[in-house]
């Protein structure tokens, strides 16, 4: 791991940039989520419409934990089983969570990454980031460096190469109030 590109790319994230990062499956695109610009920015450049809402990931849950409503100790436990790992789920959210974030939907989905460098890349900016896929929507992700490059180019500011953690899929989708599954892994 490149500890001055990391730094570098914490920085970027802190000045409002948005940054492409290797996540378990396809390269991620991710901001601050508590930047409103860098998050409507990050929409724009997917196409993405802001009612869907957005994936955060994070470190450890106490990154998550200021964007969500309290957890049962069960609640707990059963995320505590599937984290860090490829496991998203849809928690409710708290009242003040942004819609830019949260879309139409009462919950938020989050994960715990098991990517080691987005975990750093969460670490060393001190919080959690947003986490969408590195593609305009409805068309295929990146899975490298390389196609980040080609398809995103100059309408990111900064990234972080390095290998995806070879997942096959993007990961699974579950909400955690019903245990239904939203997608598959």
């Amino acid at each position: 791991m490149n500890l001055l590109r990391l730094r570098a790319t914490a920085h970027t994230v802190r000045a409002g940039g948005i940054v492409a990062y290797p996540t378990e499956a396809v390269y991620g695109l991710g901001c601050d989520p508590r930047n409103e610009p860098a998050v409507r920015r990050l929409l724009a450049l997917k196409r993405r419409p802001v009612h869907k809402g957005l994936i955060l990931i994070a470190a450890n849950f106490a990154q998550l934990a200021p964007f969500l409503q309290p957890l049962s100790p069960a609640d707990q436990a059963r995320l505590a089983a599937t984290w860090p790992g490829p496991y998203t789920w849809l928690i409710p959210a708290r009242t003040n969570t942004p819609r830019w974030l949260r879309g139409r939907h009462d919950t938020l989905a989050v994960r715990v990454t098991a990517h080691p460098l987005a975990a750093a890349l969460c670490r060393t900016c001190g919080h959690a980031l947003v986490s969408t896929s590195a593609n305009f929507s409805g068309r295929p992700p990146a899975r490298t460096a390389l196609a980040v490059r080609r398809r995103l180019g100059r309408n990111i500011d900064a990234l972080l190469p390095s290998p995806t953690g070879g997942a096959a899929k993007p990961t699974e989708i579950r909400d955690l109030r019903s245990g239904q599954r939203i997608r598959a892994g």
